[in-house]
């Protein structure tokens, strides 16, 4: 079976009602967490174990880590490894095409460009491990106020979450049988994500919800650049 372009509307998330929840919601994340700065701290404190140390640094969760690390490139790459197989005829789900650069350019474009490169290194946001409150020397940040004690690879925004938040674009492309459990699994994953990296006191909470929104805006800035209202659809 393979993912081609098709006419079927396209998914909810990447319709211009999609982009405009995801607008909505992150001027809401804006307007919550700036208003009140304190959340973020309420929040990272829940995982901050004292003497500078979170409950998420442990081998356990860097093993954790490393494998959720792993999993976008993983799955960007069965993609395309699917897409040639089907090219040498055999009969397997795969993306079309313009599927698979829909996937490869809002990967780079989002969690790459975006967030690794326009954001993490130039708002300088510090960490939660890097603040007075959690045992740093860096004066914490409120969202919504650029610059800080942070040089490079700072917090906003969070860029595994980014990253975990993009296996949203794959699942939006499974057969329809198997779209609803995708996109579930793919929920799941980033959600899980941003909480370990919290715990790791890598990011805020404010963080991990920006990077999740932006990558969707990414994502259906993407597909209505290289589909239009086109949706992939399955055929045999």
């Amino acid at each position: 079976m393979a993912i081609e372009d098709g006419s079927a509307k396209p998914p909810f998330m990447v319709t211009w009602r999609g982009v405009g929840l995801a607008l909505v919601l992150a001027a809401a994340v804006f307007a919550v967490f700036s208003s009140d700065p304190g959340l973020d701290l309420a929040a990272a404190g829940a995982f901050y174990a004292g003497d500078g140390r979170f409950t998420g640094a442990t081998p356990f969760g860097e093993g954790v880590r490393r494998v959720f690390y792993a999993i976008p490139v993983l799955v960007l790459a069965a993609a395309g490894l699917a897409a040639a197989l089907r090219r040498f005829g055999l009969d397997v789900p795969a993306p079309s095409g313009r599927g698979l650069a829909v996937l490869a350019l809002s990967l780079a474009l989002g969690p790459g460009l975006l967030v690794n490169v326009a954001l993490k290194d130039h708002w300088h946001r510090p960490r939660p491990l890097q603040v007075r409150e959690f045992g740093g020397t860096a004066a914490f940040r409120p969202l919504g106020l650029p610059g800080g004690e942070c040089r490079r690879n700072c917090s906003f925004v969070s860029g595994e979450g980014a990253s975990s938040f993009w296996t949203v674009a794959p699942a939006l492309m499974a057969p329809p049988a198997w779209r609803a459990a995708a996109l579930a699994a793919a929920l799941v994953y980033a959600g899980a994500t941003g909480l370990l990296r919290m715990a790791f006191g890598g990011h805020f909470l404010s963080d991990t919800l920006l990077a999740g929104l932006f990558t969707w805006l990414v994502i259906a800035a993407v597909w209505r650049l290289v589909l239009g209202d086109r949706s992939p659809r399955a055929r045999r």
